[in-house]
């Protein structure tokens, strides 16, 4: 970990782009939204960021980044491979990972896709609701070439009220790219609970 956080140092000293953060909640453990997702600079920001707050991280990643000569290093930064055609059963196996002990924060990039979406992918939710941790809304501004950590939410349950408050924190964010995100879940539509559709 003292590795990490002086590359992250070293990182932060030489970059163009600016840290900013609000600090962790104590207790080692929550889902990490990163937003807006335009650009693959997505993921050395997140490294940045997470190894400067000291942040323990697993991330998703599609299987095929996971195969030689690149796999063992994906998973050495903390990623877990999945299968985008075949989905089923890893929003059970994160939450069973948590309730079983493991501390983490979990980097999950809701947009699903580095172009642009109307709707977010809602398995953040899920898990966040399912195993009663925190979000943390990471992020990137191109517009003030700022990036970090904003603030960690528990949700309530009400969808589209935690999204409102996730919306009112990007609603100035821009990515890397300069493309900006709305966020919305489609369960927001008819109020009901999220499940990842």
């Amino acid at each position: 970990m003292i590795i990490r956080r002086a590359a992250a140092g070293a990182y932060w000293a030489l970059s163009r782009w600016n840290f900013r953060s609000e600090p962790l909640v104590k207790g080692g453990a929550g889902i990490l939204v990163g937003a807006p997702h335009t650009s693959n600079w997505d993921f050395a920001l997140m490294l940045a960021i997470s190894w400067r707050a000291g942040a323990p991280v697993r991330y998703l990643g599609k299987h095929t980044l996971f195969r030689k000569p690149f796999g063992p290093l994906m998973r050495a930064l903390g990623g877990i491979p999945v299968d985008r055609a075949n989905p089923a059963g890893l929003v059970d196996e994160l939450v069973s990972r948590v309730k079983a002990g493991e501390r983490f924060y979990l980097v999950v990039t809701p947009e699903g896709t580095r172009s642009a979406s109307p709707y977010w992918k809602s398995g953040f939710y899920r898990i966040a609701r399912a195993t009663g941790l925190p979000v943390t809304l990471g992020y990137v501004d191109r517009t003030t070439m700022t990036a970090g950590l904003g603030p960690t939410l528990a949700l309530t349950g009400d969808v589209t009220a935690d999204m409102d408050r996730i919306r009112a924190f990007y609603r100035d964010k821009t990515g890397v790219t300069g493309r900006t995100t709305t966020p919305r879940l489609h369960e927001e539509s008819s109020d009901g609970p999220a499940d990842g559709r």
